[in-house]
């Protein structure tokens, strides 16, 4: 064999070893690709962790959660997130037929209370509440119960996010559905003749923190990040009916990198991660054996509302349908 055969065949040696070797560290470094509703500030907190944690980097794109259930379905053909992270419980059953079942680590511990659908994994629970700007009402003044929120005199002073853009919101107008019954729809017109819709629910307690409106409907935990940070803001939990409803995390079918999406989804149910998001993200875990937030209420102590379903409601366009007329979009 010549000299230039055995230089050639060396080379393609080399370069076959190479590659075998760089399959793994390839696989390694292709990155995690998220889509989430979750608030900028959580997103911010959050991604560091999880890259610390892992050694795995995540590309994360924010959306409202009707957005990220349109473009995971719009996708399924051909996928290009592997994980849905934090939308609510609802939606993601909607989106079962394009999600893939997976049981992460620890999957004992999850609150079963909390589990609907073998398609995603409770990730938090939800808490809706009002929340009040208190220099301008004073919190014994305030509404208590979603009835007192009909009155007309709170017209333009209640901020809501769109049940067309928003899963909260959509879960909210599923409370006044499933609190009121046959009344449902009535009741909610009366509420909706008082709202100044926002996009997010996140920008809710914005718009009472600045004054905009005295009172909105978010999450308990968008609510909680402005009382601590110094906000004329309190947090009502409605008398007639507490919603606190899962929201989930869950691996899309077919996704680009499967074995990262399920690391993504051991981190976020991970005893560390949960501590995380209620200590300094004010969110209810998922788990067990970790508490609540300080200075809330425990669920027991309130009025809970077990939300019929979407389906049960008429369905989510025929909903949307009602809510586009009783809010005169």
């Amino acid at each position: 064999m010549n000299i230039r055969k055995r230089t050639f065949l060396a080379m393609a040696a080399a370069l076959v070893a190479s590659t075998a070797l760089a399959g793994p560290a390839l696989a390694q470094d292709k990155p995690v690709v998220v889509y989430t509703a979750h608030n900028s500030s959580i997103v911010d907190k959050l991604l560091p962790i999880f890259e610390k944690d892992t050694g795995l980097k995540a590309e994360v794109v924010k959306m409202g959660s009707g957005d990220v259930a349109r473009r995971a379905k719009a996708e399924a053909a051909n996928p290009a997130a592997d994980v849905i992270w934090s939308i609510s419980g609802s939606a993601l059953t909607e989106l079962a037929d394009i999600l893939e079942p997976y049981k992460p680590a620890d999957y004992d511990k999850i609150n079963t209370s909390l589990i609907q659908n073998d398609a995603w994994t409770p990730y938090t629970g939800v808490v809706y509440v009002l929340a009040v700007n208190t220099s301008i009402l004073p919190l014994d003044q305030a509404p208590k119960s979603w009835a007192e929120l009909a009155d007309p005199k709170w017209k333009g002073q209640i901020t809501s996010a769109r049940a067309d853009n928003s899963g909260s919101a959509l879960q909210q107008l599923q409370g006044v559905l499933t609190i009121f019954g046959d009344k449902g729809w009535d009741e909610y017109d009366k509420i909706a003749k008082n709202f100044v819709l926002s996009d997010s629910s996140g920008a809710v307690p914005r718009y009472v923190a600045d004054g905009e409106t005295s009172m909105g409907l978010t999450l308990e935990d968008n609510a909680l990040l402005y009382v601590k940070g110094g906000s004329p803001m309190s947090i009502v939990h409605l008398t007639d009916g507490t919603i606190a409803t899962p929201d989930g995390v869950a691996l899309v079918k077919g996704g680009p990198n499967p074995d990262g999406g399920k690391k993504f989804i051991d981190w976020a149910l991970s005893k560390s991660t949960q501590e995380t998001l209620v200590k300094e993200i004010g969110r209810r875990s998922a788990r067990t054996d970790v508490g609540g937030p300080e200075g809330m209420p425990d669920l027991t102590s309130l009025k809970l509302v077990k939300l019929k379903s979407l389906a049960e409601l008429g369905g989510t366009e025929a909903i949307l349908e009602k809510w586009r007329a009783a809010t005169g979009q």
